[in-house]
């Protein structure tokens, strides 16, 4: 087996091709909930009895601070107009009708209107246009860049655009609902069978007030469901309160792709797109790319681009054998390591797995795409790791967030409250207590709330062991965005050369090289819970040569500059239960 990765022609791992020289760091917030300093989180709460976060909320000292902590990029989750249960109707805002509406608050993925932004996050809901776009130019005026999400797959099914630009033609609206299927319908129809609201316990109660779901929603014909449900009838598990959009797929005859001429549906998402590039947004996270046909992407990524070069599109991907060809084919800058790394390290976090998961994700990589991998170990999806259903703890986020961040030169994402433990505690309304902090209701979160600090965003209120791990976190990312063998460097893996030698256990410690011509790092992860392990490091002949070094002829210095130990001129570490070292090795004067 190979010990390193040598990347293909024109991988930016290459050190012999140009590359960019710098690795996107990734801060994930759901703007909903990031400025929110209520604390009464009422199951089900409304927005005025639990709070709601606002564009406003996110100011110049948070963005600093988000900065500080190591990021190049602000994710902001849930800008969009999605079905909700407040009543704006004052505003000329449609109300939801309960029956397709999760939660109060509602999923920021059930968008009702591609060209505006949801009205919960403005002070002044008739400027909540103008409220965003100053978000975006304050954070590029804080040195950072702007993603937003895009929902290509689905929309709410209340879907009507009332703040479209003049000649635009909504989504549906010249559809023939006669047609199950036809190349330039909008959407999916079952023609003589209405919409059935799924059977399920209404959260409020029979006696609350407010908006209730009556099971009467009307919907006829009835449309396919996002989650690809050709039925009338989605169960409650299904995505219920959305409907799936047409790309020229006839899913009901063998997927047949009928893409000449290019469908209605592409050309309205095209300019949907081009409407966001032109509010400056300096990339698109893509939901559920892989439902969409590659062959739509392959055609509207250059489309954007000829428009803003340079504008990213990073897709949310779970099929790791389509990766080459959403990258390749689709034009995809980068994609989620969901199902190689993520899921290999959560299994070591929790006591399970291999390291070998680690070593099949680098070599499954190893042709040419790993710098095209977004990794990170929470986001909105995904449970946080101090929750009860997952690590229950923070200190194995140590070793999994080094491997995670430092593995590859492709981004790395944080979710916010991750750099001070939040648990996700709590049973927020749709949504169960899950270990997920909620995107249906509006709620508090509650250790993320100890450094917004009452707006101040100084995390006065967090305890010493939260100090000290947004410290790792800040160190960390920093150092990924400091370091030019983090940032582009080449990798070589050492378990093969160290899994015989004294102190090493393979089973918990996992160790690698990354390298330039210019710079080497040594980083060692364990993953014990309970074991302190003092190895001395073995770096086998070959990987001394392709970093251009004779140890031989020299003697090196290892410093430490994740925790900021001095030099030593050996590479023997010490290396407590869930931590991690990264050594800089340098040829001693």
């Amino acid at each position: 087996m190979a010990h390193y990765l040598d990347p293909a022609p024109g991988d930016p791992n290459t050190t012999d091709e140009p590359v960019q020289d710098h690795k996107i760091i990734v801060y994930q917030m759901m703007v909903r909930l990031f400025g929110n300093q209520k604390t009464l989180n009422k199951p089900y709460g409304t927005l005025q009895e639990n709070g709601v976060g606002k564009f406003n909320d996110i100011s110049d000292k948070a963005l600093q601070e988000i900065k500080k902590l190591g990021a190049s990029h602000v994710w902001y989750t849930g800008v969009l107009e999605h079905a909700t249960m407040t009543d704006y109707s004052k505003f000329g805002i449609a109300l939801d009708d309960a029956d397709v509406v999760k939660g109060r608050a509602g999923s920021p993925y059930a968008v009702k209107d591609y060209y505006d932004v949801s009205p919960d996050l403005a002070v002044n809901v008739p400027k909540r246009m103008q409220e965003f776009e100053a978000l975006v130019k304050r954070t590029h005026q804080n040195g950072l860049k702007v993603f937003i999400d895009f929902i290509p797959n689905h929309v709410a099914r209340s879907y009507k655009s009332d703040a479209k630009p003049a000649g635009v033609v909504d989504l549906g609206e010249k559809d023939d609902k006669t047609k199950a299927f036809a190349p330039n319908n909008n959407f999916y129809y079952l023609p003589g069978k209405a919409f059935v609201v799924p059977q399920g316990a209404d959260p409020l109660g029979p006696t609350a007030k407010g908006p209730k779901e009556d099971g009467k929603y009307l919907e006829m014909p009835a449309k396919a469901t996002g989650n690809d449900v050709f039925s009338e009838a989605p169960s409650i598990n299904d995505w219920y309160e959305t409907v799936k959009l047409n790309y020229g797929v006839d899913y009901q005859h063998g997927r047949q792709l009928h893409i000449q001429p290019i469908p209605d549906t592409w050309l309205k998402m095209r300019d949907i797109l081009l409407f966001w590039a032109q509010k400056d947004v300096d990339g698109f996270r893509c939901d559920m790319a892989e439902m969409v046909p590659v062959e739509f992407w392959a055609w509207v990524i250059p489309e954007v681009k000829k428009a803003k070069p340079g504008i990213l599109f990073m897709g949310e991907a779970y099929n790791a054998k389509e990766y080459r060809t959403y990258l390749e084919k689709g034009h995809f800058d980068y994609l989620y390591d969901k199902v190689g790394l993520y899921d290999g390290l959560r299994r070591l976090m929790v006591g399970g797995g291999k390291m070998s998961d680690i070593t099949d994700v680098w070599s499954r990589e190893s042709r040419g795409f790993s710098s095209h991998m977004l990794r990170f170990l929470e986001n909105h999806d995904e449970q946080r790791i101090a929750s009860k259903d997952f690590a229950g703890d923070t200190k194995p986020a140590i070793p999994a967030m080094t491997v995670s961040a430092t593995l590859g030169t492709g981004p790395v994402m944080v979710y916010f409250g991750q750099e001070v433990g939040e648990p996700g505690r709590g049973s927020e309304g749709f949504s169960s207590e899950d270990g997920r902090t909620s995107i249906f209701d509006y709620w508090g979160v509650p250790e993320h709330q100890k450094w917004l600090n009452g707006g101040a965003f100084d995390g006065g209120k967090l305890s010493l062991q939260q100090k000290q791990l947004r410290d790792f976190y800040g160190r960390l990312l920093n150092l990924c965005a400091s370091s030019e063998a983090l940032r582009k460097g080449r990798f070589y893996e050492l378990q093969d050369a160290n899994n015989l030698a004294k102190e090493y256990d393979d089973k918990k410690l996992y160790s690698f090289l990354r390298f330039t011509d210019k710079q080497r790092m040594l980083v060692v992860a364990n993953f014990s819970p309970t074991q302190t392990y003092v190895p001395t490091l073995q770096i086998p002949a070959a990987a001394w040569k392709l970093m251009g070094l004779d140890p031989l002829r020299s003697q090196f210095t290892y410093t430490d500059v994740l925790n900021g130990r001095t030099g030593s001129t050996s590479a023997r570490v010490t290396l407590p239960p869930m931590s991690a070292v990264i050594l800089e090795i340098e040829p001693k004067n």
